[in-house]
């Protein structure tokens, strides 16, 4: 057990509590001490709103180490992409194939050379695939919406699917995905793509932010549902 007062604790640090990963992080938003579940990296997180409440949240940890368990014990294991496996993009399968010349993408074949950066190679394709596919998604739905395109990015954020940042004097709009989101059913990624264009409109989750949302692409509720109980399974995909 960790002392209150004999051990001081920071922003940052990793801990083992139960023989389970657990990282300590303050979150001036907070108003409490928490736990949260990173699936993206199979930690638990514990959040406290200042650093001297950290000790307070290692202890909370401490007393809910059952609970910590449970959550990550159900987490899939990482799931390392090989030759001869198969990936979805949006749905549609490739296989991943070893081959001479360039990384391509094919009708049905994600390909690349045989050297130790294969596996990163076939991911550089799946985010290539991922800008290009959500980027057309985007003129799509901002079209529909009757404002100019944004500039697309994608990146590999841990904790949200996309975010939007409207347009302002000076400053075109801006939305960054998930690249990780190609790895999703189309009908999910598509959902996404029209929730951060419709913040183009409606900065907030109020009622007309969620009408713009079923008007892109009918009800939310079954894209949602699917990214929280897939979520972690796409995060645990690498090279």
């Amino acid at each position: 057990m960790f002392s209150r007062s004999a051990q001081r604790f920071s922003d940052g640090d990793r801990l083992e509590i139960g023989g389970w990963p657990v990282r300590l992080r303050v979150d001036g938003r907070a108003r409490r001490v928490s736990l949260r579940v990173d699936r993206a990296k199979s930690e638990i997180v514990a959040l406290a709103p200042t650093p001297r409440r950290l000790n307070e949240a290692v202890a909370f940890a401490q007393e809910k180490s059952r609970w910590i368990a449970d959550q990550l014990a159900a987490l899939p294991g990482r799931q390392v992409i090989a030759p001869g496996g198969t990936l979805r993009l949006l749905g549609k399968p490739y296989r991943l194939e070893v081959g001479a010349g360039r990384p391509r993408m094919t009708d049905e074949t994600l390909v690349a050379p045989e050297d130790s950066a294969w596996g990163l190679r076939i991911i550089r394709l799946a985010k290539r695939e991922a800008l290009s596919r959500l980027t057309e998604r985007t003129a799509h739905h901002a079209g529909a919406l009757q404002r100019p395109t944004p500039s697309v990015a994608v990146a590999d954020p841990k904790a949200r699917w996309g975010s939007c940042r409207p347009a302002r004097p000076g400053h075109p709009a801006a939305i960054r995905y998930s690249w990780r989101l190609v790895l999703a059913p189309f009908e999910v990624a598509d959902y996404v793509v029209a929730h951060e264009c419709a913040h183009l409109i409606e900065a907030n989750h109020g009622p007309r932010f969620w009408a713009l949302c079923e008007q892109l692409v009918g009800d939310p509720a079954p894209h949602r549902a699917w990214l929280r109980a897939h979520a972690a399974e796409l995060h645990a995909i690498s090279a």
